[in-house]
Formats: structure tokens, sequence, C-alpha cells
């Protein structure tokens, strides 16, 4: 299989500004007052307590962060680089340039309060306050970014001056890097379904030692989702993963929490399912 043809790199990068400043001054004079060494702790001062403008932003960031991971797979995650298979593509950055324009409007909206903002703090604050802790509108627009860098997958196909013995060690590097970052991304594949399952199977449950038990909608729908987002994160076509796509999706979504509150014998059924399934996964899970 070529990697190349299935999947592509993405490097999520969002950076924002803190609004966190550590206080000297403050932090001196709590270890002096409690007689605590210099080391002892260090105040790190809120600059906008009040401020649910700046908390929307970083909510917002939050979950973008969270629709990358699930949309993506491991590959390395050291320097932000995922692997995004092509069949997943339009739908991802369709979804993420939504997202990044809802959160780049969030941030007008907290730049256009920023001035007021500021001096709201000089308030609440009280004489923790220094108009020097905060920076410029000007400086505090840069500090705001949201970027999406699409790269194809390595390769050991490239030509560099080396020589033919050197040539063939960095290709063997690279194709042996590829193999187990590959293998590493299918791995969390079957994990991710895995998980899911596994949660349903305990939850439905009987076991009398566990106590009582929610029977929540959101365990249904998780696993419902990981079937849907599995059709296009098996980039490697991996047909056994597909079958356990489809004997999931077909035995333990048909049924919604509401069903398994008023049926014990379909709790238990259902229970048996999920655990048999886990057995078989465990089986192929092995292996990778």
């Amino acid at each position: 299989m070529n990697l190349n043809d299935k999947a592509l790199l993405v490097q999520l990068s969002i950076s924002a500004w803190t609004a966190r400043k550590y206080d000297k001054r403050v932090t001196t004079e709590a270890n002096t007052r409690f007689y605590a060494s210099s080391d002892a702790g260090r105040y790190n001062k809120a600059l906008l307590p009040a401020s649910d403008i700046l908390a929307d932003v970083n909510k917002k960031a939050t979950a973008i962060r969270s629709k990358f991971y699930h949309n993506t797979l491991p590959w390395n995650y050291a320097d932000g680089a995922a692997l995004l298979p092509t069949a997943n593509y339009l739908g991802f950055m369709t979804e993420f340039r939504n997202e990044k324009s809802d959160w780049e409007r969030l941030v007008e909206k907290f730049i256009a309060a920023y001035p007021d903002l500021v001096e709201d703090a000089r308030y609440t604050l009280g004489q923790m306050f220094n108009i020097d802790d905060y920076p410029s509108v000007h400086d505090i627009r840069r500090r705001f970014n949201i970027d999406l860098a699409v790269s194809p997958v390595p390769t050991s196909d490239f030509r560099v001056d080396v020589t033919n013995e050197e040539m063939a060690v960095i290709q063997r590097d690279v194709e042996e890097r590829v193999h187990k970052a590959q293998a590493a991304a299918m791995r969390e594949v079957w994990d991710r379904l895995h998980k899911r399952v596994a949660h349903m199977a305990d939850r439905l449950s009987d076991d009398p030692t566990d106590g009582p038990k929610e029977y929540r909608q959101s365990t249904v729908d998780t696993v419902r989702d990981a079937c849907e987002m599995l059709k296009v994160l098996n980039f490697a076509s991996d047909p056994d993963l597909e079958a356990m796509r489809q004997e999931v999706e077909t035995k333990l979504t048909q049924y919604d929490a509401a069903d398994y509150r008023d049926d014990a014998l379909l709790r238990q059924a259902t229970a048996k399912q999920a655990n048999e399934i886990m057995d078989r996964m465990s089986v192929f899970m092995n292996g990778l």
C-alpha cells in the first residue's frame, strides 16, 4: 500500500494570550508572611479575572483541538503532526474552516472589548493591578493565531547529494519510521473501537456488585460515532477492521438508551454480544 495515496500529514497550531502573569512581589510577600522559603510557591495572577469573552476563545480552541484528534490518527504528536486519511479530508477541512472562522470571530470580539476589560481589571485586582502586565491592543492581536499545515507523508523517494551507501541508510530509516508510524496509526483505529465497545459492555452489565447504573444515550451515541468515523479512518482498508465495524454497528447500535433502561433481557443480550466482539477484536489487535 502506498501511504501517500491514502493519507496526508496535518499539523494544527493554535496560539493565544494566556492572560496570566507571575507576580514576583505578591509571591515574596506571601512567602514572607507565612515564614516560608522563597521557593515555597509562586503566585500567578489572572490578569482578566472577570472575562467570559476570553474564556469563550479558549473553549473554542479546546473544541477545535478535540475535533482534530478525533478526525486524525497518531503520527508524530511531539511536533504536532497527525495522519489524516484522504477519505476524511474534505469533510474535516470544511468543518475546520468553519470552526476557525468562529474562533476568529470570538478573538475579534475579545480584542474589541480588551481596553474595557483592562479597566475592569484595575478594580478587580486592586493593588495587584499593574498596567505594564498588559500588552497594547496592537500587540494583543499578534498573540492569537490558528493554522493547519498540510503536507504529504514522507517517502524514501528523494534525491540528495550523498553517497549511494548513505542514501540507502537514509531510505531504510525513512521506510522504517513510516512503517512504524503506520502500524501505530492502525493500532489506534482498533483501540478507539475497542474502547467504545468495552465501555458499552460495562454500562450494560447487570453485575450487582457495581451498584445502580445510568443508561445514558451518550453511551450508544459514542459507539455509533466510532463506527461512522471508522469508515474514513480505516486508511489501510483493513477488511478485518471493516467487518468488525459492521458487526458492531449492526449488533450494538440498533437500540437507544431508553430501550436498555426498560428491558433487562435486552441489556444482558447486548452486553454478551459486546463482550464476544471484544474477544474477537483482541485476537486481531494482538497481531498488530
